[in-house]
């Protein structure tokens, strides 16, 4: 039997090591990060990163600035350093200094970018217990409240109190911006069309209505593209006037299409592509994928904000 001095002894050895073995599994990579990266020669664009340990074995899963996610195809450590071969040569070197990630991307021995970033923000609120009335955002007569958005020519044009599209060009977003919301928005899409409605400017419910069989459920209407698909199947209505009531607290998003619920308080973990800053902690505009196709139709937009 041991002494009271000598269980004391092996107990405080005991909590050392538990401290070691913690320090030594701690991997300040872990988890999501919001960033910017700067071409050699260009403007500054968003992208994230979550990168995840599964077993001892590690993983990240990239946003980039266009199109969907994507895992990546392999990650290591090399000392200090987290190293994420991207895609098809790419070559992520990342360091944590201060709480932040810096680093490079490379392909091969070319440099392709400086990386920035910090720590994705929670964004856990509770529901407002109540809203205001409804605020039209789009007064039916011209682009007043709403701007292009790019260097693409604008084909947004108002005609019979609708906003319409009229062939691919640039996007268009609220000179408004908001935080928490409800969103109500009726849309028209043609047969073959795809454009998009950005929350915060960052996060893109889907609207298209493409071939049946291109899109899977991450990426067909009425999806957080990428992220979060539509939990029930409507009927397909191109060229038909629909609905959607998005309502966004934090990073919780519920969708209403036509009447039924297809998003039911779902977390959207990252900015989609196409958006238009990685600053989540920030309130957002609203915006209006143009740069698609042509003939996409907008009307009675508004939008509650909590009391």
């Amino acid at each position: 039997m041991y002494t009271r001095p000598v269980m004391k002894k092996l107990a405080l050895a005991l909590l050392a090591a538990t401290a070691i073995v913690a320090q030594k599994t701690d991997n300040p990579f872990l988890g999501r990060w919001d960033l910017n990266i700067t071409p050699p020669n260009g403007a500054a664009y968003p992208d994230w990163i979550e990168v995840t340990d599964t077993g001892g074995k590690l993983a990240a899963r990239i946003q980039p600035r266009g199109g969907g996610a994507f895992s990546a195809e392999s990650v290591q450590t090399e000392g200090s350093r987290l190293i994420v071969n991207a895609r098809q040569g790419t070559r992520w070197e990342l360091s944590v200094e201060g709480g932040k990630l810096v680093g490079a991307i490379k392909h091969g021995d070319t440099g392709q970018g400086t990386i920035a970033g910090v720590r994705a923000p929670l964004l856990n609120r509770p529901m407002p217990k109540a809203w205001n009335n409804p605020e039209p955002i789009f007064n039916g007569k011209d682009l007043t409240g709403w701007e292009p958005v790019g260097n693409a020519p604008n084909h947004w044009v108002v005609k019979n109190g609708e906003l319409l599209n009229e062939e691919h060009g640039a996007n268009l977003r609220s000179t408004r911006k908001f935080q928490d919301f409800k969103l109500h928005i009726e849309y028209n899409c043609p047969d073959k069309g795809n454009s998009g409605i950005y929350l915060r400017g960052r996060y893109e419910v889907q609207v298209e209505y493409e071939p049946v069989d291109e899109n899977d459920r991450f990426h067909s209407i009425g999806a957080i593209y990428s992220f979060v698909p539509a939990m029930v199947d409507l009927p397909r209505k191109p060229g038909t006037w629909e609905s959607f009531d998005i309502t966004l607290v934090g990073r919780h998003v519920t969708i209403i299409r036509n009447g039924v619920k297809t998003i039911d308080n779902q977390e959207i973990p990252s900015i989609t592509g196409g958006a238009l800053d990685s600053n989540e902690g920030e309130p957002g505009p609203f915006y209006l994928q143009g740069d698609h196709t042509g003939g996409m139709l907008y009307r009675n937009i508004t939008v509650q904000l909590p009391k």
